[in-house]
């Protein structure tokens, strides 16, 4: 990294450890409660591509054993170089040895299986998706979720995810306990969506 490049990166967490505790406790949350949109604290200056609320998560997530594999919007603007400054996280071209990925919005998704999904002995070594969308609302016109930490059912409506996203998440769903987790970002919220969650869409009976 250059001098011109140090010059350009806005800052962190005002306060490295508070902030990097309570976006660790918003994920941790977000996963315990599947589909669940919650607020992201936004306590630190932020890159100029992506959405603030994954920008958050990763900034609090990273460190220097992380690889992170950014979509073609991100890899292209200031966020590699102020998320390896600040986390010393690895930036890598193949998204198959990435233990992160962020995709921007309107990016192409990376196949979920193409993905490490961990194996059987260890379903933990596997990678965890950022993605940004349009929007998150708990409507029942959109999915309905069901698995571990949700009480029969749960409705969430997800807007800006690729046409197939469905139809990967059976299957990732379908291989546990290996598999992917992913985390939906708005510009504000992000949604968990651990591989123990099953969507089924509004209409199915």
């Amino acid at each position: 990294m250059n001098a011109p490049d140090l010059q350009n990166i806005v800052a962190g967490f005002d306060h490295e450890a508070f902030g990097s505790q309570a976006v660790f406790r918003v994920a941790l949350n977000a996963l315990s409660h599947p589909g669940r949109p919650l607020d992201m604290p936004l306590n630190t200056a932020l890159p100029r591509q992506g959405h603030c609320a994954a920008a958050a998560l990763l900034l609090g997530l990273l460190d220097a054993d992380t690889p992170l594999w950014l979509s073609p919007t991100l890899a292209s603007s200031d966020a590699p170089a102020w998320l390896r400054f600040h986390t010393g996280c690895p930036i890598v071209v193949d998204a198959r040895v990435a233990q992160f990925v962020w995709v921007a919005q309107g990016d192409e998704l990376p196949a979920l299986a193409s993905l490490q999904g961990g194996s059987d002995a260890y379903p933990d070594q596997s990678a965890t998706c950022v993605l940004d969308v349009n929007s998150l609302q708990t409507d029942a016109m959109g999915w309905r979720l069901q698995g571990p930490g949700i009480p029969a059912e749960r409705n969430l409506r997800v807007r800006g995810l690729p046409s197939d996203f469905n139809q990967q998440w059976a299957d990732n769903h379908a291989s546990f306990p290996r598999g992917v987790d992913v985390f939906i970002c708005t510009n504000t919220q992000i949604a968990g969506l651990p591989r123990t969650t099953r969507i089924l869409p509004a209409t199915e009976s």
